[in-house]
C-alpha cells in the first residue's frame, strides 16, 4: 500500500466482565502490522478484573470508557460516536483477529476498490485458538442476498465511518440481532459498495448471544422479522426455510 495513502481503522472492543478473555483480544490488536489504527475500549462498568487487564495496555489504546450502558450494541455505538477513523472495525471480547497482517490487508482493499464496507469469512474456537471448530465461509453480497437467507459475518465487518454517519447506527432496543438490521440498511436499502475478502479475518470463540438459549434463538427471529419490517421490505416466502437450511449447513462445515 502507498505510504500516503493509509486511512486510520477504528477498532472497538466492547467488554464486561471479560477478565478471562479480554487480553487476548487485546493482544491481537495491539500485534497487528498496520501502524494506523486507533483503538477504542468500551466497558460496561465490569464489576471483575476487566478493567484492570485494560488498563495493562492503556499507554496502547487510545480511548477507555468504563461506564454501565443499555446493552451490547449501545456500547458499539458508543464506540463508533467516539472513533475518528475513516474505517471501523469492532472486535468482540472474546475474540481474536486470524493472523498479525489482516488489518493491513483490509486497508489495502478499501483504498484499491474504493468500497464502503468490507467483510470476510470467521472460523470458531472453544478453548484453543489453534483447534478450530468449524467456519464461516460468506458469499459476495448480490441482490438476492438476504432474500436467500444470507448474512455477513458481524465480527468480520468493517465500515466507513461516513456510512454511521449517514444512516445511523446499531437499533439498541435490540439484544441479539442489531447487527443484521444494519447491515440489511447498509447493504439492500441503501446499496453501499461492499467487497467480500475470501479470508479469514477473526477466530471466535464459541457461545454467542444469539444461539446461547433456545429463547435467545427465538427473540433474535423475531428482531430479524423486525429488522425487514423496519426497512419496509418484506421477505419472500422461501426466506425462513432456506435461512433454517443454510444455518444447519454452517454448523455442519
Amino acid at each position: 500500500m502507498s505510504q500516503k495513502v493509509q486511512p486510520t481503522v477504528s477498532i472497538i472492543t466492547v467488554c464486561y466482565n471479560s477478565a478471562a478473555t479480554i487480553e487476548d483480544s487485546i493482544k491481537s490488536v495491539l500485534s497487528q502490522n498496520y501502524a494506523n489504527i486507533e483503538y477504542i475500549i468500551i466497558d460496561g462498568n465490569s464489576k471483575d478484573d476487566t478493567l484492570q487487564i485494560v488498563q495493562r495496555y492503556s499507554d496502547k489504546i487510545n480511548v477507555i470508557v468504563s461506564e454501565p450502558d443499555k446493552g451490547l450494541y449501545d456500547a458499539m455505538n458508543k464506540g463508533i460516536k467516539l472513533a475518528t477513523g475513516d474505517i471501523i472495525g469492532i472486535l468482540n471480547s472474546d475474540d481474536i483477529y486470524c493472523s498479525n497482517t489482516i488489518i493491513t490487508e483490509i486497508a489495502q482493499e478499501f483504498v484499491e476498490r474504493n468500497v464502503d464496507l468490507l467483510y470476510g469469512n470467521i472460523t470458531y474456537f472453544k478453548d484453543d485458538p489453534e483447534i478450530k471448530v468449524r467456519t464461516w465461509l460468506a458469499k459476495p453480497y448480490y441482490g438476492n442476498f438476504f432474500d436467500n437467507g444470507d448474512v455477513a459475518p458481524h465480527p468480520s465487518l468493517f465500515v466507513k465511518k461516513h456510512v454511521y454517519d449517514k444512516i445511523g447506527v446499531y437499533f439498541p432496543d435490540f439484544k441479539i440481532t442489531s447487527d443484521y438490521e444494519f447491515m440489511m440498511r447498509a447493504l439492500k436499502i441503501n446499496k453501499y459498495k461492499s467487497y467480500h475478502l475470501n479470508k479469514f479475518i477473526v477466530n471466535m470463540r464459541m457461545g454467542g448471544e444469539s444461539t446461547k438459549s433456545f429463547k435467545n434463538i427465538v427473540r433474535g427471529n423475531k428482531e430479524i422479522i423486525l429488522s425487514w419490517k423496519m426497512n419496509g421490505v418484506k421477505p419472500p416466502l422461501y426466506f425462513w426455510p432456506l435461512r433454517v437450511f443454510k444455518k444447519v449447513l454452517q454448523y455442519l462445515r
